[in-house]
C-alpha cells in the first residue's frame, strides 16, 4: 500500500529559494548550513493532504512541517516556527 502519492503540485522553484532564504533569517540559521525543502502528499487517514517538511542540516538536524504546498507557504510561517 502506498501511502505517499506521486501525483503533488509542483513548487516554484522561486518560491523554493524564498522559503530558504526566511529560514536563513528568521531562524538564524548559519549560510553554510544546507536547507532541504521537501513537499509531500500524503493518503492517510488523518495526514493533511500536502505537507512541506524543511530540514536544517545542522547537527543535531532540525526537521519543521507546515500543514501547506510549497507554493502556499510565506514568511509569517516561517516566523511561526520560532
Amino acid at each position: 500500500m502506498n501511502l505517499f502519492s506521486q501525483d503533488k503540485p509542483k513548487a516554484d522553484p522561486e518560491k523554493v529559494r524564498d522559503i530558504k532564504n526566511w529560514v536563513y533569517r528568521i531562524l538564524e540559521v548559519d549560510s553554510g548550513i544546507p536547507i532541504s525543502i521537501s513537499q509531500l502528499a500524503c493518503k492517510e487517514p488523518g495526514c493533511p493532504p500536502i505537507e512541506t517538511v524543511i530540514a536544517i542540516m545542522s547537527t543535531p538536524v532540525q526537521q519543521h512541517k507546515i500543514h501547506k504546498a510549497v507554493n502556499d507557504i510565506d514568511e509569517i510561517d516561517i516566523c511561526n516556527l520560532i
